[in-house]
C-alpha cells in the first residue's frame, strides 16, 4: 500500500507529478471548503505533508498519528508550531540555502528603487507629468559610498552585504545575536548595537529569522533613531517591524523611504502604505524567480522522500526527539 502525502499548497507540477508516481496523493483544494477542516481530516493518515504559506500546528494536525514529516517549500518557518511537531515525533524540514542570491538581489532591487523613487517616478511619467526638468520633488539619495546597516548577517543578510561592498562601495554595519568575525572580516563589516547601527546607516536592511526576540524588534523608538535621510528595507518578516509606526514615519517624513517585500499581514490588499509615495510595496515575492522556486520545490521534495523512505532529511528545522 502507497504512503500517503498531503499537499497543503500549490507545488511544482513536476514535482506533483513525481509525488503522484510514488505515492498517494491528496491534494488540499480552497474550493473544497473550510482549508483546516481538509487539513484537519486529510492528516488523520497521512505519512508526509509538502507546501507553504499555511499554518499547522495541533489544531489541525491533532488527529495525524502516522505523520512523518512536514515539509516546507520555504526557508521560514514561523508558521508552523515546531514544539508541537517535536513532540509528535514530526520531522519539520525547509529550504534554505538555495534562496540566497536571489534574496538579496531582491533587497537591493529594493533598496534602490525606494533611494531613487522608480515606482512614484514610473507612475509620473505615466500619468504624463513630465512637462519640465524633474526637481527636488523628484529627487532621490545617492547609494554608492553610503553606510548599509543589516540586522541579521545569516547567509542572505552576508549575501547583501557583499553586494553593499563589493558593488557600491559601502560601509557595512551589522547586528546580530553575535559577532560573525570571519564573515564580517571579507567586507570590513562593524558590528554593533542595534541602536548604534539604527543612527550611523544611510540603509538599513532586516534579514532575521522571526522569533520571540525579532518580534516588533523595529518600533516607534527605533524609527526615531533613523536618519532623516535613510531608507528602510525588510525581506524578512512582516512582524519584526510595527506596521503603524513605520506608516506614521513615512507619513512624517521622519525617514526617507521604505522598501517592503512581507507585511504583518499576508496577502495585503488594503493599507494606508498603498498611498505612500515613499514606500515600495512588493508581495512577498523575494524567492520568485522561476529558477529559485524550482531549487526550492526540488529540495523540499528530497527532503519529503528521504524522510519517508527512512533517511535523514537534509534540511531538518527541528528533529524529532
Amino acid at each position: 500500500m502507497k504512503k500517503k502525502v498531503v499537499v497543503f499548497s500549490q507545488i511544482d507540477n513536476e514535482i506533483l507529478m513525481r509525488l503522484e508516481q510514488q505515492y498517494h496523493v491528496v491534494q488540499i483544494n480552497p474550493k473544497k471548503g473550510d482549508i483546516n477542516q481538509q487539513i484537519l481530516e486529510e492528516s488523520r493518515d497521512a505519512d508526509g505533508m509538502i507546501g507553504a504559506g499555511r499554518r499547522l500546528n495541533e489544531s489541525n494536525l491533532k488527529h495525524a498519528e502516522k505523520l512523518k514529516v512536514i515539509s516546507s517549500v520555504s526557508v521560514g518557518y514561523d508558521n508552523y508550531d515546531v514544539s508541537y511537531l517535536n513532540q509528535k515525533h514530526i520531522w519539520l524540514t525547509h529550504t534554505p540555502h538555495v534562496l540566497t542570491e536571489t534574496t538579496a538581489d531582491l533587497a537591493f532591487t529594493l533598496l534602490m528603487s525606494a533611494a531613487r523613487k522608480v515606482p512614484s517616478l514610473d507612475a509620473w511619467m505615466k500619468q504624463g507629468q513630465w512637462s519640465r526638468t524633474a526637481g527636488p520633488e523628484q529627487f532621490g539619495v545617492d547609494v554608492y559610498g553610503k553606510t548599509l546597516g543589516i540586522i541579521g548577517l545569516g547567509s542572505i543578510g552576508a549575501a547583501i552585504a557583499r553586494r553593499g561592498f563589493y558593488g557600491f562601495n559601502m560601509n557595512v554595519l551589522y547586528h546580530n545575536r553575535r559577532e560573525k568575525i570571519e564573515i564580517a572580516e571579507q567586507f570590513k563589516a562593524e558590528f554593533c548595537s542595534l541602536d548604534n547601527l539604527l543612527s550611523r546607516s544611510d540603509f538599513v536592511v532586516i534579514a532575521v529569522d522571526l522569533n520571540a526576540a525579532s518580534k516588533s524588534l523595529i518600533g516607534a523608538r527605533e524609527l526615531q533613531l533613523m536618519q532623516q535621510h535613510a531608507v528602510l528595507v525588510n525581506i524578512s518578516r512582516g512582524s519584526v517591524i510595527d506596521e503603524k509606526a513605520l506608516i506614521d514615519a513615512l507619513k512624517s517624513r521622519s525617514i526617507f523611504a521604505a522598501g517592503l517585500d512581507v507585511y504583518e499581514k499576508e496577502p495585503l490588499q488594503a493599507s494606508e502604505l498603498f498611498e505612500l509615495d515613499n514606500a515600495v510595496t512588493l508581495p512577498h515575492v523575494g524567492s520568485a524567480t522561476a529558477q529559485t522556486r524550482k531549487r526550492m520545490a526540488e529540495l523540499a521534495y528530497e527532503n519529503l522522500v528521504d524522510a519517508l523512505e527512512g533517511r535523514q532529511p537534509r534540511c531538518v528545522v527541528k528533529k524529532a526527539v
